[in-house]
């Protein structure tokens, strides 16, 4: 791992508040009013003279409104490993978000936290973090009048770390007007309102430092680079332009010691309301799936695969019967365009994919020992977690266990036969699961010795367990580690 990724910090895992029970991503949202803001500072003189530096006074009072303040009531869950791949098969990367807590024991813990959102609808709708939600069972929305409202999750995203919620207020409400990131350019000025270490409604300004930063914080990343200070607890919050209008959201920091070091990474605004639609109609997002892990082609790579340069992905794994697979894509193959575009940087790829519609042929060129192709990929869709699979709940039965099928990708990934195993979707805090150190993303081989392929198959074995006897797992946790675990019911 390299230094940038162990030191870049989640202010979702990185707020403890003065109180010291802050935690994660939560930040507190910002509020603005819909009404037109002008420029901050004097307009730049015809002859090229700097103007002066802005003051954020009036665009601070004008905007703060709709900023919201959220505190939540979670379970925070254990570091999981045999997590899903992303959309082209590869493994999650390692970002290197540091959590200043003590590790949590299997199954997790309850805690509190705090963070930022605003409010992008005048009927209740709020944008924000989705770490700072993320496990919620209460949520607390705050306005600037001091009123409070109880929170619902309509929607969640965290391969984007975006989430959607929705109070229903007494009357109309003031909301932050979105701006366009892509027409956002480095060296602007820009300002961040937020809820740094549970200090309510904090300003700070600060430039773009640089645009399209990827930290490996997931597959889709796409950060905006700010010296505007971004503290634990400001995760969730707006970060302005000079107009008043959002233009990112306040994400992660990079940092050595978890505070502000002139470092901070926001989600730009138009990734947000490309996604609000169906995040706000269907709880997900749904994206294409090409069915490929890739890496980035460094100059030493291209010289001895004969490439021209070092744009374009490399193909380092085809997912068996997936799209790229089936249409003929192999190990090695170089994609320098997708669908007619131009694929400049191996990171590119994912969000071209994601954004495909589902069945849609798309053309690949490819470089192949030298020669180039064009090969026809239909898109299929990319199965990962929805919002209805996040809110439902570990049976509080016996065991403390909610499970689910084995999916194509996660099979090719751990080295599993058709037919092979059960995945643990969750696990139940303070259960036998949990104590006997079983977790999500675990996939059960055996349950008594027995070999089972479906749920239905564990639940039976499960149920022949009589009397103080412990139920007997076989667990696979990453391709090649197997262990037992024994399970005692309480």
């Amino acid at each position: 791992m390299d230094t940038l990724k162990k030191a870049v910090i989640s202010t979702m895992a990185g707020a403890l508040v003065l109180a010291g029970y802050t935690a994660g991503r939560v930040l507190q949202p910002e509020r603005a009013q819909a009404a037109s803001i002008e420029p901050l500072g004097d307009p730049a003189p015809a002859n090229g003279a700097v103007r002066s530096l802005p003051s954020f006074a009036a665009l601070a009072g004008q905007v703060s409104p709709a900023v919201v303040s959220i505190k939540v009531v979670a379970v925070q869950k254990a570091v999981q490993q045999g997590m899903a791949p992303d959309a082209f098969g590869d493994e999650p990367p390692s970002h290197g978000f540091r959590m200043p807590f003590p590790a949590p024991p299997p199954g997790g813990f309850k805690r509190q936290g705090a963070g930022s959102g605003f409010l992008v609808r005048d009927d209740g709708l709020i944008l924000t973090n989705n770490h700072v939600v993320e496990d919620a069972k209460e949520i607390t929305v705050t306005l600037s009048d001091q009123s409070e409202y109880t929170a619902k999750v309509i929607g969640r995203d965290p391969k984007t770390d975006l989430a959607v919620l929705k109070i229903e207020p007494k009357g109309t409400l003031p909301v932050v007007k979105l701006g366009d990131s892509d027409a956002l350019r480095v060296g602007e000025w820009v300002m961040a309102i937020g809820n740094p270490f549970g200090l309510s409604e904090t300003v700070t300004a600060g430039i773009v430092s640089a645009k399209g930063r990827v930290i490996g914080a997931g597959p889709y990343d796409n950060f905006i680079q700010t010296d505007a200070s971004i503290n634990p607890g400001n995760s969730g919050g707006p970060l302005f332009n000079e107009r008043g209008e959002a233009i990112g959201i306040n994400s992660a920091i990079y940092s050595q010691s978890g505070g502000n070091v002139g470092i901070g990474f926001a989600i730009p605004i138009n990734v947000a309301k490309s996604l609000l639609p169906e995040l706000e109609s269907k709880g997900s997002v749904t994206r294409g799936w090409l069915g490929v892990s890739i890496q980035k082609i460094t100059p030493d790579l291209a010289q001895s695969m004969e490439l021209d340069d070092s744009h374009g992905a490399l193909v380092a794994d085809v997912t068996n019967d997936g799209p790229a697979d089936k249409a003929g894509v192999k190990r090695g193959d170089v994609i320098v365009k997708y669908d007619g575009k131009k694929v400049l940087e191996s990171s590119a790829l994912p969000a071209m994919v994601a954004a495909s519609p589902v069945g849609k042929t798309v053309a690949l060129e490819i470089v192949r020992k030298g020669t180039t192709k064009t090969i026809d990929v239909e898109i299929a869709k990319l199965q990962e977690q929805t919002a209805e699979d996040d809110d439902a709940t570990p049976q509080k039965g016996k065991w403390g266990l909610a499970l689910r099928e084995v999916r194509p990708e996660e099979r090719d990934r751990m080295g599993l036969k058709k037919g092979e195993g059960v995945v643990v979707a969750d696990v139940q805090p303070d259960s036998p699961a949990a104590d006997a150190g079983v977790q999500q993303g675990d996939v059960i081989l055996q349950v008594n010795q027995t070999a089972v392929s479906s749920a239905e198959e564990v639940k039976e074995q499960a149920a022949k367990v009589t009397g103080d006897k412990p139920l007997l797992l076989l667990l696979r946790r990453g391709e090649g580690d197997s262990r037992f675990a024994a399970l005692k019911a309480k």
